[in-house]
């Protein structure tokens, strides 16, 4: 009964609805379009430069060598997701750890939704089993986005140092991402720069006070012990993938030296992410392939090695996610049920 107006909010932020089913079908058509597409174009490549070629390259890996990719992929995602727990805990979210596994592995069924704001869904499943606000969680998907940063920035730091001069253009991928992480784990002067931005900008007053509140969040991890943690865990598990494709390029005899596979697919990965679509998907293959080009890698090795890495790594993820997500939904559902009913 104590809770009984607190039912109005719960399901208004849902966003449920008649809407949600026609919303899940379009990320479906999108996910699979985006596929196809990418498909299409590395087909059109593959054609390029010779089907035998590039199909002899995909036929002389053995089973137990995609084995080994996806477990090196899967190592990331669960020190990614106790990373996601760790954050949790320290925000002081009610949570435990097999909770915060199911939301953070769901939430990849979302990575290819534009601008990956689908991955918000983690923060819907919070509310839901918690009641706790979208405002008091941002802290949380923040610090997430922002220790991935620090840990792919300085993979590629290490790989610009240590590997062959094809990785100098990566400098000021790096830079740029070293400062977008500093800002967003910086409360005071994220806190600043939305004051500023209102100042300047005098418009959405509403979404400027939410940035404020979650900057002032953000003093849960500010600490230099959190930071480390977080950022070894995320260093780790992106290392795990970028050691899959030094493995891979090893497999179709094109080794490169570890850090330069590894600064390759940190940065194609982060390239992609710039470019503003969906997951990524055709920027971070366009810039792999022309990286890999650079290192002297032929076409028909760098074509099905971009094409094994990406279904291994992005695809694989968004496979888990398809899997864990109508678990995680129902699970919700049912908490918030339960919740509302206290």
């Amino acid at each position: 009964m104590v809770m009984s107006n607190t039912n109005p909010p719960l399901r208004a932020q849902d966003g449920a609805g008649a809407a949600a089913p026609a919303r899940r079908y379009r990320d479906i058509a999108l996910l699979a379009g985006l596929f196809a597409l990418v498909v299409a174009g590395l087909a059109s490549l593959a054609a390029a430069t010779g089907w035998h070629e590039t199909m002899q390259q995909i036929r002389q890996l053995a089973p137990w060598q995609v084995v080994a990719l996806l477990a090196l992929s899967l190592a990331n995602y669960a020190l990614r997701g106790l990373r996601w727990h760790f954050f949790a805990r320290r925000l002081g979210l009610p949570t435990g750890l097999m909770q915060n596994m199911r939301h953070f592995l769901g939430g990849f069924a979302m990575s290819v939704t534009p601008g990956r704001v689908g991955e918000l869904v983690r923060m819907r499943w919070l509310r839901r089993e918690t009641g706790w606000t979208f405002a008091r969680t941002a802290p949380l998907v923040l610090m997430d986005r922002a220790s991935d940063l620090v840990a792919m920035a300085l993979i590629l730091a290490i790989a610009v140092a240590l590997s062959a001069a094809g990785m100098a253009g990566a400098v000021p991928v790096v830079i740029g991402a070293f400062i977008l992480a500093f800002v967003a784990t910086r409360p005071a002067l994220l806190a600043g720069l939305a004051s500023a931005g209102y100042a300047r900008i005098r418009r959405w007053p509403r979404l400027f006070a939410r940035i404020r509140s979650a900057a002032r969040s953000l003093q849960r991890f500010s600490a230099p012990s959190v930071v480390a943690s977080a950022a070894c865990l995320g260093l780790v598990g992106w290392m795990a993938e970028g050691y899959a494709f030094h493995l891979l390029l090893g497999w179709m005899g094109s080794g490169i030296g570890l850090w330069a596979a590894m600064g390759i697919f940190v940065f194609a990965t982060l390239a992609g992410g710039l470019t503003g679509a969906p997951g990524g998907v055709g920027g971070a293959e366009a810039a792999m392939i022309g990286l890999l080009m650079l290192e002297g890698v032929p076409l028909e090795v760098s074509v099905p090695a971009t094409l094994i890495i990406r279904v291994t790594t992005l695809w694989f993820a968004i496979g888990i996610g398809l899997l864990v997500f109508p678990l995680a939904e129902a699970k919700s559902k049912r908490n918030r049920d339960a919740l509302e009913h206290r």
